[in-house]
């Protein structure tokens, strides 16, 4: 500044200011350009069969397809099995056992089962929203759109954070609901679409965050009457699995897509947007119907009836709700132009926490000087190496899913992967591949890589490696905070299977919604 203040006493200095001024402008843009924008996709109910990218043959996907050429694709990128504690791992960058939400919102339950269902968390604490808050923090202009199913309270429901809220979760801007009902029309795909667009416009002084929450694929499916009549002229079936209005609502999502990539290249972002989408678990593949749906004995004693059927995992055993690799295994594509390789293709296992520490990284958030939040434990890691190209080391990755939810067939379960092999523990009962409810502890060994299809247990096998794979699991739960699913004192046979929003009696409201234990 001094030497700015002595140029500007002569002529010719001015031109030197305005050439030191514009120096300086530009170093400063080129410092906040270093630091990506970052617009993170969450569809919901997305299968990998779904896209072309992935092998995909009914829907062509080209604007989705542009992502995973044009950036990474991820073969083995999990999530959870359902909605929430997808949704609360990916902002928290806590797991499920850490952050209270195993279980999809509003509370139901099964009281009456063999296992024990530990309580859980009913909403999201605001302050544990890491993700956009500290993003915020480090200069970052945060907003999100969509679906929120993160809180039962004043602060929004299962549809959508309200603007209110918006501040106290870390977002600078929330977008409003769609017009009608999310399970009409398009879902609110063109909405949202608008509502990222114009929140891009509005930010173009700094870098952003934006998160992108679809509603769809989720049930009730629904898709703009053009496309769906353009699937049943060619033969598809109006209901059941593939159906047409499926198909349509995967190519009007992918027009979505490609209308927000347009529109960051004519706004001259889309080289310095790191662009992340992801699915919030398996498509629905197979959905079972309850037994008090079919007027079938509660205790089980004969298989479960489909409910629904919509979209083929394959080659992924089972879909949504589930613990096999169609209920986990999902979509996954990273584009930012310069840093991250384009048209590559990645097996190494990334999970969903993993996202909050990796944009921290790409962002140059020094965590260090977040404050209080400085201690928060974060269960992911940073894998923009990976990304890039690195060898990352073998570790576990971990579910904790103490929960009944049977109309995907889930028993209170466990998982861990480690390298190729994967252990899934039941803690006291299960519904086979038939549909058939059977009680009693359980134990599955897969080997991933020679069979993904997950058709052969090889438990029996190898002794001695299940004992260490479960030890390391019951570690990590134990760890966590989380309690271990045990035998339920108030099981009721002629009840295992009866499902209920109802609170059990003997749960006090002083019990609710933080379960004794939890951290």
């Amino acid at each position: 500044m001094i030497l700015l203040s002595r140029c500007l006493r002569f002529p010719a200095g001015r031109l030197i200011a305005v050439c030191l001024c514009c120096l300086a402008a530009t170093n400063f843009c080129a410092a906040e350009n270093d630091r990506p924008n970052i617009l993170l996709i969450l569809t919901d109910d997305q299968s990998c069969s779904s896209l072309s990218c992935y092998g995909g043959t009914l829907v062509s996907t080209p604007a989705i397809d542009q992502l995973a050429t044009e950036g990474v694709r991820l073969t083995s990128a999990y999530v959870t099995p359902q909605c929430t504690p997808t949704r609360a791992a990916l902002l928290t960058g806590q797991s499920p056992p850490r952050n209270g939400m195993w279980h999809v919102i509003g509370w139901y339950g099964t009281p009456f089962a063999p296992v024990t269902e530990p309580l859980y968390r009913e909403s999201l604490d605001p302050e544990s929203c890491h993700m956009p808050h500290w993003l915020r923090s480090a200069g970052y202009r945060t907003g999100m759109a969509g679906k929120w199913h993160l809180t039962n309270n004043e602060h929004g429901h299962y549809t959508y954070l309200k603007a209110e809220s918006a501040d106290q979760f870390g977002f600078d801007f929330v977008a409003s609901p769609g017009p009608g009902s999310q399970n009409e029309g398009d879902k609110w795909v063109d909405h949202l679409t608008n509502q990222t667009i114009r929140f891009m416009d509005d930010s173009d002084e700094g870098p952003w965050f934006f998160y992108l929450a679809h509603h769809t694929l989720h049930g009730k499916v629904s898709a703009p009457v053009p496309l769906v009549e353009k699937y049943l002229n060619a033969g598809h079936p109006a209901e059941g699995m593939n159906n047409a209005t499926y198909l349509a609502a995967i190519e009007h999502l992918d027009l979505s897509i490609g209308r927000i990539l347009d529109h960051l290249q004519a706004s001259g972002q889309a080289d310095n947007t790191m662009i992340v989408f992801l699915s919030d678990n398996g498509g629905v593949d197979t959905q079972l119907a309850l037994p008090q749906w079919n007027d079938q004995p509660l205790d089980g004693s004969q298989p479960m009836l489909v409910h629904k059927e919509e979209f083929d995992s394959d080659p992924l055993r089972a879909g949504k709700g589930s613990v096999y690799e169609g209920g986990i295994r999902v979509p996954c594509l990273v584009r930012w132009p310069g840093t991250v390789p384009a048209g590559k293709t990645i097996d190494t296992p990334v999970q969903v926490t993993d996202w909050l520490t990796t944009f921290l990284a790409a962002a140059d958030v020094d965590r260090s000087q977040l404050g209080t939040d400085a201690g928060v434990t974060l269960y992911g890691l940073n894998v923009m190496p990976v990304l890039q190209g690195d060898i990352a080391p073998t570790r576990d990755l971990c579910w904790y899913m103490p929960l009944y939810d049977l109309r995907w067939g889930a028993t209170p379960a466990a998982i861990i992967r480690r390298g190729r092999w994967k252990l899934i523990e039941f803690f006291g009962d299960h519904v086979d591949a038939k549909g058939q409810y059977r009680t009693g502890q359980r134990t599955e060994l897969y080997d991933l890589e020679a069979d993904l299809a997950e058709t052969h247990n090889l438990a029996p096998e190898r002794p001695e490696l299940v004992n260490e794979l479960r030890q390391r699991l019951i570690d990590w739960i134990r760890n966590a905070g989380a309690p271990i699913p045990t035998q339920n004192p108030h099981a009721d046979p002629n009840r295992w299977l009866w499902e209920t929003r109802d609170k059990p009696p003997w749960i006090s409201e002083a019990d609710w919604p933080r379960a004794p234990g939890l951290p």
